[in-house]
């Protein structure tokens, strides 16, 4: 029994919006500046769930997952020009890369040292099958972010099973919230601070006004193309008959458009904006399914996966990182875009005065976006394989 019962289509997606809404104000309070809004949308939709205030699945729930990720995607990338990421921002593109690196390698160790086979049966999953959507699914919501782990959840079926699927989502928010703590603590601490190059904060013109750009004709273009590319993807997929590939399509489509047209796409303003609007309703759906009691009960060894994983990513992430003389703050910004993605990194670059950092961190965050799925795909094709 909740306060707002399952079946309350519109009274569950005000609730959504109004979380949402919440954290984009709390984040500009001096506490929230530093936890940012969508750790704050993550964590109350949390509180919300567990104190029985809103459901942990619903249908407006459903909703959310089957029309807002796949729209989302296109919205993020409309700027995605791969020319423009790998040239004109390349330091913190090789430290973004180096996370991702330590991701994988994340993966691997822990999966490899943990007995997966332990954990709750799993309805129509195939125990090897289950093991190898587990290390695709971390992979990719630790290299991309949340967006990418809710595609990940449907390509390799984790999903069917609703309490696991609960369990790795609450272990997934909550840790990515500590673990976001601890990328923005990191720097001021001297010990570390110190062994690593100083991080210059070189001059820059205050970026150019665009809101007045922003238009309800501008966005409802910028929600067409997004839609249509969705469309698009879908058409291809069914005819291809591999609905596993469905997202990586969609990538594909908008990384291409983007990449060959980038002033066309520059010109639907307003869709970054929107699209990070939508990403913190998806928080929020996300995140009330973290049912914590499911956490310990059902799947307590997912606990010890992601803080090994997350432990091998920080050391790969530290170490590679000195080796090749990048700053702290390149690779915390680089570790959070993974981690949490493109809406979070700016946030923290502004919070810790980096803002130098705020629009790489923006595009890596936005590669995130376009590799996450890529390779949490390909890691669960490749382990299922072996």
């Amino acid at each position: 029994m909740t306060l707002i019962s399952p079946d309350n289509d519109f009274a569950l997606m005000a609730a959504l919006f109004v979380i949402a809404g919440a954290a984009f104000l709390a984040e500009k309070t001096r506490i929230g500046s530093h936890l940012t809004g969508a750790v704050i949308a993550i964590l109350a939709a949390i509180a919300a769930a567990n104190l029985r205030l809103i459901p942990h699945s619903a249908p407006a729930y459903d909703f959310v997952f089957s029309y807002f990720v796949p729209v989302l995607i296109p919205l993020f990338l409309f700027k995605a020009n791969l020319r423009h990421m790998l040239f004109e921002t390349t330091r913190m593109t090789i430290a973004f890369l180096v996370a991702s690196a330590g991701t994988i390698i994340g993966v691997i160790v822990a999966v490899g040292l943990l007995d997966l086979s332990s954990l709750a049966p799993m309805a129509d999953i195939d125990p090897e099958m289950r093991e190898a959507g587990i290390a695709g699914l971390f992979a990719s919501t630790y290299i991309g972010g949340s967006v990418n782990y809710a595609a990940l959840g449907e390509i390799t079926g984790l999903r069917a099973d609703a309490s696991f699927f609960s369990a790795a989502t609450a272990t997934d928010n909550l840790f990515s919230a500590v673990f976001l703590s601890v990328l923005a603590l990191l720097p001021g601490w001297n010990w570390v601070a110190r062994r690593y190059k100083h991080h210059e904060h070189p001059a820059q013109k205050a970026p150019k006004q665009t809101t007045e750009n922003i238009t309800a004709a501008s966005m409802t273009l910028a929600l067409a193309a997004a839609i249509s590319f969705v469309a698009i993807g879908d058409a291809i997929t069914n005819a291809i008959e591999m609905s596993s590939l469905r997202y990586a399509i969609i990538t594909a489509l908008v990384l291409i458009v983007a990449t060959a047209f980038p002033r066309w796409m520059a010109r639907l303003y307003g869709g970054f904006e929107l699209g990070v609007g939508l990403a913190f309703v998806f928080f929020t759906a996300i995140a009330a399914g973290a049912d914590i009691f499911a956490m310990v009960n059902i799947a307590p060894l997912l606990i010890v996966l992601v803080v090994i994983l997350l432990s091998v990513h920080l050391l790969v992430l530290l170490g590679v990182g000195q080796l090749l003389g990048l700053t702290l703050p390149e690779l915390m910004i680089a570790s959070n875009a993974a981690v949490l993605g493109a809406t979070t990194a700016p946030a923290l670059a502004a919070a810790r005065g980096w803002q130098d950092l705020v629009t790489p961190g923006v595009l890596v965050g936005v590669l995130g976006y376009a590799l996450g799925t890529f390779a949490g795909t390909a890691i669960f094709h490749l382990w299922s394989w072996f």
